[in-house]
Parts: structure tokens; C-alpha cells; sequence
């Protein structure tokens, strides 16, 4: 698979990273239902055989078990194979399981200790700020502490790069006058293209790597998801719960799904391959996080990274989702 370097870091990244959001489970607020960790695992083993050299995770998917289940891969691929770790911090939880944000430099602190004990590594190859502030839109004051800190972290050999998640141009731009910024981790999706405007090309011109998340809208563009099968849903998928995957939206939703159909059959691949090649055509976009959950999933979006859209289908899409837009 073709890789990319990342950022300001010496790592050539694949295209495609794999994403352990789901592997967490569903026993916490915004987990995906549940989760088999032998599934999760033979995931990871088939994205690592077909060229995937990164994974993604964070301490809260799960409250700590996607990590767990990302170190016993780790372990069972061993040095040779090992793929880079990226994980992240800013969001805690209690006993009780009540996630929180804090941009402290102690909780920081402690947290990527905790994920160096969960990982059993010696060093995380890329630390990410996971929010800038939680809930989303609100005061973001500790910015600056966390940023230091986390160059404090790579100073100490206990991150080789650090990097943000969520983060908008203004934030960037007031981090990175203490320390370079490796890479940013925002959502990017036909239906969600707001970082068009002024992340993508801030870090462009900065030379931020950008690793966009949510390129299949949580699976929502896969070409797999029908009424019925959203319905289904359980309650601890917080899928269920999104205006995404609800009408009105899911009917436009759904028909844009159909057009990616259409575009894949004249590539030899799925709605979902569309979606995500649509997402890596932007030059300023370094690679994409997509999720597994059991490697048929793995085997059903590997093809994106060597799909390349014509003209004429990024100007077909662009038209469904105007319409979409429209509400039509």
C-alpha cells in the first residue's frame, strides 16, 4: 500500500490506519454495541497483513479496553510486524464510568502513563490531544498547558510525536507557537466536509499532517446499512441515537449511498471504498482511520487506497450531495 510521510515526523504512514473505536465495546457512552475481542483481534491481524502499518486508538474507547485489545496484538504479531501506535488523551473517566474532560498536565500526566501500562510499550509512537474542549464548542482555556506538557512528554522519551484530534485552524494556530504540531485528527466524509473551509488548508500550508476519521460517517456510506438494520440497533450503539442514521436525514442519507453504488460498480468496488477514496483524493489529507470489527470488514474497505475518481464521478457526487443539501 502506498504510504505517506506524516507531517513533520520521519514515519510514512499507509494510506489507510486502522481505527479502534468500536473494538472497545459498548460498555460506555459513546461505544458501538458489543464487541468480540477474538474478532477485534483477527481485525487487526488481517489489516496488518494487507498493508495497514498503524493503528489508532484511544484511552477511552472502552474505557481502557481498546488499548488492552491493541496490546495483545501487539504481542501477537511481535517486533517484526509491530505497526505504529497512536493514542490519545484529554478524556477521563471514573469508577462509575462517567467520561469527563480534563487538559490538566497531571491528568495528562498520569494518563499516558496508564496507556503506556495498557499498551506494555516503552514509548507511543504519536500522542494526540483527543478534544480541545468537551462538549464540543465549549471553553478551551487549557490548551496551551496540555500542549506543553505533551512537548514535555517527547522531551522525556515517553512519546516519539505529538499531535491533536478535533482541533480547528484558530487552535492550531495558538499551539503551535510552543511546539510543532505533527498532525491533526479531524472527521471528513462526503457528509461532513466543514474542514474543507480552513483546517485542511491551514495545515497544508503548515505542514501538518492530517489523519481524518469518520470517512465511511461512522458506517453509515459501508452500502450496507439499510432502515431495517439501523432500527436494529442496540441501545449502547450510539449510532442509534444520531440524526445521522434518523429521518429525515437517513432517507438522503441513503440514496447518496446509491450513487456510490453506482460509482463503485465502474470501479470494481464498494460504496464504501468510494467514500473513503473521495476523502484521500484531497492533497492535504495524509491518511484515513477507518474501523474493523472482524476482517471481512477489513477485506471490504482495503481497496479505497487505490481507487482514483474521475472527474466525472467526483462531479456526480458533488451533485447528490447539493441536492442532499437542498433537502430534495
Amino acid at each position: 500500500m502506498e504510504a505517506r510521510l506524516l507531517g513533520n515526523t520521519e514515519l510514512r504512514i499507509s494510506r489507510i490506519g486502522f481505527g479502534t473505536w468500536a473494538v472497545g465495546g459498548g460498555n460506555w457512552s459513546h461505544g458501538w454495541g458489543d464487541q468480540d475481542d477474538a474478532e477485534s483481534l483477527a481485525a487487526i491481524h488481517r489489516a496488518l497483513e494487507l498493508g495497514i502499518n498503524w493503528i489508532d486508538t484511544a484511552a477511552v474507547y472502552g474505557l481502557g479496553h481498546a488499548e488492552d485489545v491493541v496490546r495483545t496484538a501487539l504481542k501477537q504479531v511481535g517486533s517484526s510486524r509491530r505497526p505504529h501506535v497512536f493514542t490519545k488523551c484529554g478524556l477521563v473517566w471514573d469508577e462509575q464510568g462517567n467520561v469527563s474532560h480534563c487538559l490538566k498536565a497531571d491528568s495528562i500526566r498520569r494518563e499516558v502513563e496508564a496507556s503506556l501500562r495498557r499498551l506494555q510499550v516503552d514509548v507511543i509512537d504519536l500522542y494526540q490531544i483527543h478534544w480541545p474542549a468537551f462538549p464540543v464548542g465549549g471553553p478551551d482555556p487549557d490548551l496551551e498547558e496540555a500542549w506543553s506538557t505533551l512537548a514535555e512528554l517527547r522531551q522525556a522519551g515517553k512519546v516519539r510525536h505529538i499531535a491533536v484530534s478535533n482541533f480547528d485552524a484558530t487552535q492550531l494556530e495558538r499551539i503551535r507557537k510552543i511546539a510543532p504540531v505533527s498532525s491533526n485528527q479531524p472527521p471528513y466524509s462526503i457528509l461532513r466536509r466543514g474542514i474543507e473551509a480552513d483546517v485542511l488548508p491551514y495545515c497544508a500550508e503548515h505542514k501538518v499532517g492530517v489523519i481524518i476519521y469518520s470517512p465511511m460517517q461512522s458506517g453509515l456510506l459501508t452500502g450496507r446499512m439499510t432502515p431495517e438494520r439501523i432500527a436494529a440497533l442496540p441501545k449502547n450503539d450510539w449510532r442509534s441515537r444520531s440524526p445521522a442514521f434518523q429521518e429525515p436525514n437517513l432517507r438522503r442519507n441513503l440514496r447518496l449511498v446509491e450513487v456510490l453504488r453506482g460509482i463503485g460498480q465502474r470501479h470494481g468496488c464498494s460504496p464504501g471504498e468510494v467514500a473513503i477514496a473521495w476523502t484521500l483524493r484531497h492533497p492535504a489529507v495524509t491518511g484515513a482511520i477507518v474501523g474493523g470489527r472482524h476482517p471481512t470488514q477489513v477485506d471490504g474497505f482495503i481497496g479505497s487506497a487505490s481507487v482514483r475518481l474521475t472527474e466525472a464521478d467526483l462531479a456526480e457526487i458533488g451533485r447528490v450531495v447539493s441536492a442532499t443539501e437542498a433537502g430534495s
